[in-house]
């Protein structure tokens, strides 16, 4: 039986015990239900205090008899009592020391501080993908959720340097703080900044003005979820279709068409033919809106003549198995397009 109802059984039938040894000498010996109660409770716990009043011979046998099955019964409770708490704290132990093995296993993993609602839809993403990650937490009760929903993460303040060791960050390659408070995602991307120098640090903005600090403390991007949400809102009544068209391309489950980045690999057989040669659009069917080059340079609808070149950034417009086909092929774990 499952501990918790263990306990919640035995603790049930000492509770029936307790009610009849009330019933039993409140209906033999006549006596009121309070005193009845306290003959019970002193038989049981055994404590050798002396009867209320004088007991008659039906009422000595009842507590002979009491005894020997309400002594049982404490014992059987306080047994289930010892072992909950000691399977709890095991249980507990275990699995904290299993946890923690997972995330020292993590290798080129994201760290998201925060999981209120946007570090919950962020995670889901993530989840998605998958993207392997953890979460830094230290509200008990998002503990709680985190451990229901089956999340890697460790317990403490994302700004306390051996919390984010303990979420590996040294090991790590981007950190997402996304907790309500500006001046607690400052703190955060000084710790992450000072601990992993390259460290890729996406951070929330709330308040206006807050993106110079959290861009001089050392965030690599900087996000305000109000300013994007006001945007997207108005483009909603002013672009609609262009809205609709966006939202079917960036949502990460839809199975018709999708919006995708792909790094361009050193093996790739991709290198240094360009976009006509490479038959990206011909044999996958894919569209590239975008090349991100390796300085940094973004080309929006790239000409054919472009020359594809290690480190460069595509930016695809295709279906999802294309998009796979294209990612193992930038990657170079297959051969030509």
């Amino acid at each position: 039986m499952d501990p918790v109802r263990h306990l919640r059984f035995s603790l049930s039938i000492l509770v029936i015990v307790v009610g009849c040894g009330t019933l039993g000498y409140t209906l033999i010996e006549g006596w009121t239900p309070f005193e009845a109660l306290y003959m019970t409770v002193i038989t049981l716990a055994t404590v050798g205090f002396r009867e209320v009043h004088d007991l008659s011979d039906q009422g000595k046998a009842f507590t002979i008899a009491l005894i020997i099955f309400g002594a049982g019964i404490i014992a059987y409770a306080v047994g289930s009592l010892v072992q909950f708490m000691v399977e709890g704290q095991l249980r507990l132990i275990l699995g904290r020391k299993k946890l923690e093995n997972q995330i020292s296993k993590l290798q080129g993993h994201y760290i998201i501080c925060g999981y209120g609602r946007i570090g919950t839809l962020i995670c889901k993403e993530f989840h998605a993908r998958p993207l392997p990650f953890v979460v830094v937490e230290k509200d008990p009760t998002l503990v709680e959720k985190l451990a229901g929903d089956g999340v890697l993460y460790v317990r403490g303040d994302a700004t306390d340097d051996d919390t984010l060791i303990a979420a590996g960050i040294r090991r790590a390659k981007g950190l997402i703080t996304a907790v309500t408070s500006d001046t607690e995602n400052v703190y955060i991307t000084l710790t992450a900044r000072g601990l992993n120098p390259d460290l890729f640090i996406l951070a929330r903005s709330g308040e206006e003005g807050s993106e110079k600090k959290l861009r001089r403390a050392g965030a690599t991007k900087v996000v305000s979820p109000y300013t994007i949400g006001a945007s997207r809102m108005a483009q909603a009544i002013l672009r609609p279709s262009v809205v609709d068209f966006i939202e079917i391309a960036t949502a990460s489950r839809n199975l018709e068409l999708q919006l995708e980045e792909i790094r361009v690999t050193l093996k790739s057989s991709l290198v240094n033919k360009t976009l006509v040669t490479s038959g990206i659009r011909r044999d996958l069917g894919i569209i590239i809106v975008g090349i991100k080059k390796v300085d940094g340079q973004m080309l929006f609808n790239p000409p054919p003549s472009i020359l594809i070149e290690a480190g460069d950034v595509l930016i695809t417009l295709g279906e999802p198995t294309a998009t796979q086909n294209l990612e193992n092929i930038a990657g170079g774990s297959t051969g030509d397009a």
